[in-house]
């Protein structure tokens, strides 16, 4: 991914209003990035509203920011859940569903569309394993790490198309 911008950021929201967006908190940590590279999209959460989360795709030429809301069950440390995106297995709360209002008109009526994610939205990280799972976490497969990212981001576009439709 490229190194974003406020701007570029709070202009690729489709999914929310143009106000939600100049209002919505960025990455407390957005000017110190130093993995760019590493990362499939942009992700994080709202500190004062912990149910809401954000992530930012580039997808061609053009970036998309989604506004998400995160439901999150009192599950106990026993139990496991695997993320859509990564296919990361997390004790607890550590996969959410997540819930993001369809863009336009549909959005506005109040659809929504859902999918498993890894609560702290590092995706990319566990992917190319710059951040550890517990332990059982990751699969091992027999894609290469390329082949995994590739995996990762078609199923980012799929979600994010949804979306769209």
């Amino acid at each position: 991914m490229k190194p974003l911008t406020e701007h570029d950021i709070r202009t690729s929201f489709v999914n929310c209003s143009k106000g939600e967006a100049k209002r919505l908190p960025l990455p407390k940590n957005l000017t110190d990035l130093d993995h760019w590279d590493d990362l499939d999209f942009l992700g994080w959460f709202d500190l004062s509203a912990p149910d809401r989360r954000y992530l930012v795709v580039e997808r061609g030429d053009e970036l998309v920011g989604l506004s998400l809301r995160s439901v999150s069950g009192n599950r106990g440390f026993l139990r496991r859940s695997l993320c859509s995106l990564c296919l990361t297995t997390h004790p607890g709360s550590g996969v959410s569903l997540m819930t993001a209002p369809k863009a336009g008109r549909a959005g506005r009526e109040g659809n929504s569309v859902g999918l498993y994610i890894c609560t702290d939205l590092d995706c990319s990280l566990y992917v190319r394993g710059r951040k550890k799972a517990a332990p059982g976490g990751r699969m091992e497969e027999y894609l290469t790490a390329e082949q995994q990212i590739e995996r990762l981001r078609g199923n980012i576009d799929t979600f994010v198309e949804r979306v769209f439709h």
